[in-house]
């Protein structure tokens, strides 16, 4: 989350006004900003204020730049309301909402080919719900990690070197695992034509000293899926060869709630002998909002026990993994929801709608003119477009600036090394944004470019673009 600083050099902030048309008796005419009111107000008053100031913030539906689900049925809407204040981690207060939990851990190991077709899968899979993507990687991380440490000491050998190998193009909650947990990145850079991990890019990196390899089903910057089932290919002819038995880490926060639903012959998960855990968010294309995650292991021999605590001061002796405590329960009544509503079939009628929607986006902009498409949709329904050579009166910036606007919100970044010179504009297209909002958006983003076809002279260079929107 964003660090915010004290504002003890902002005392002379206005204070917040009530509208007199709100204003109830006892209610005072101005709010302290920074500070807390030395009294109560009413609750509608309260209410009004706070919903009046977050007017301001951008329109979700109409925020192409996150992954994370802004439309859900108001049926869970309403189920996350009446259980938000269910404490996810008091399971012996809580049972039902805890056996929610297991059944979805288990539907999601079935869903990654983790269960045994010819059992009940009772000794398989183990997992959990997190606060998000970012959360169940860590906990992939430290998995990976403690059971590389325990091989390590076990055959005599130190575990103080570790590295963790991935393209440079992971999410920053990688980077974050890194540096919290000392263990060495290794990223594999993007090169013209490859922007994310390969077999070839990856094996040169690993060593005894390797934790493990993050492979990314779906990548933020372009959507691609990357080769799990080569780099795994690889990795198993290197340990046979008498190299170093690195396990696999998939990284499917998006592609995990796609790939099973759209290419159930694509193989990536469980199925895969090396992969070791998956993580996947249910507030991306799980179709939740946003606060839900959830990492797999293969088995218990992937989730070393010395991670795992049991504390009993809630009422009764339970497990638990995380690096957070108590959260509401509301998210996984709302995950729960809608694996039973959509079913499998559901869900792939959603996944494909979206995907359509990208093909249908992606090939309309191609057709503009000044642009090149790096991805299409045709994987994850991201894809990722730069201007074509030649175009120097403005740039990707200039573009996302202008669509900002009229309320859109379309990110443009540079890419990772060894790419930085090269700018692009991404687009995720998620459930609740229709057809009808696609053309919408290609209305206004061909007037920009009428806009900006009228230029006399080459717009300045944007100060802030490497600060951009990524």
């Amino acid at each position: 989350m964003p660090l915010h600083k004290s504002a003890n050099d902002r005392d002379d902030e206005p204070d917040l006004q009530l509208n007199p048309i709100f204003a109830r008796p006892g209610d005072n005419e101005s709010v302290p900003r920074l500070r807390i009111p030395d009294g109560p107000m009413d609750p509608d008053s309260a209410y009004q204020l706070v919903r009046d100031e977050l007017l301001l913030d951008g329109q979700p539906r109409l925020n192409l730049a996150t992954f994370v689900t802004t439309w859900m049925e108001p049926q869970a809407a309403r189920l996350m309301a009446e259980t938000a204040d269910r404490n996810l981690v008091d399971k012996d207060e809580y049972p039902q909402t805890a056996e929610l939990e297991r059944r979805c851990v288990h539907m999601i190991a079935d869903l990654w080919n983790g269960l045994d077709p010819d059992g009940e899968g009772e000794a398989g899979p183990v997992g959990c719900s997190t606060t998000g993507s970012s959360e169940a990687a860590m906990l992939a991380g430290m998995a990976l990690l403690r059971r590389w440490r325990q091989q390590r000491r076990s055959a005599g050998e130190t575990a103080d070197r570790p590295n963790l190998v991935m393209g440079i193009n992971v999410q920053v909650c990688w980077e974050k695992f890194c540096r919290y947990w000392d263990v060495e990145p290794r990223y594999a850079p993007m090169e013209p034509g490859r922007r994310h991990l390969t077999a070839a890019s990856a094996l040169p990196l690993g060593d005894e000293n390797t934790i493990g390899v993050v492979a990314i089903l779906g990548s933020t910057q372009d959507g691609s899926y990357e080769p799990v089932a080569e780099i795994a290919a690889a990795l198993d002819a290197l340990a046979t060869g008498g190299g170093p038995d690195i396990p696999i880490h998939v990284d499917a926060a998006s592609g995990g709630f796609i790939a099973p639903f759209l290419e159930p012959e694509l193989v990536w998960d469980f199925r895969l002998p090396r992969v070791a855990s998956i993580n996947a968010s249910g507030h991306k294309y799980g179709l939740v909002y946003p606060g839900l995650g959830w990492v797999i292991w293969r088995d218990e021999a992937a989730l070393p026990e010395d991670l795992v605590f049991r504390v009993n001061y809630l009422g009764g002796s339970m497990p638990t993994f995380s690096l957070t405590f108590s959260r509401p329960g509301a998210q996984v009544a709302a995950q729960y929801y809608a694996l039973l509503r959509l079913g499998r079939e559901g869900y792939r009628r959603v996944q494909q709608t979206s995907r359509d929607t990208a093909l249908y986006l992606s090939s309309s902009i191609a057709q503009l003119g000044p642009f090149q498409l790096l991805t299409d949709g045709s994987q994850l329904p991201v894809f990722a477009f730069a201007l074509r050579d030649g175009i120097a009166n403005y740039s990707v910036f200039d573009l996302s600036d202008g669509l900002r606007r009229r309320g859109w919100q379309v990110p443009a970044y540079t890419l990772p090394a060894n790419l930085e010179k090269e700018a692009v504009l991404r687009i995720v297209v998620r459930n609740g944004f229709s057809r009808d909002l696609a053309d919408l958006l290609l209305v206004d983003l061909k007037r920009e470019l009428e806009h900006f076809g009228r230029l006399r002279e080459a717009l300045p260079e944007r100060p802030d673009r490497d600060n951009f929107h990524h």
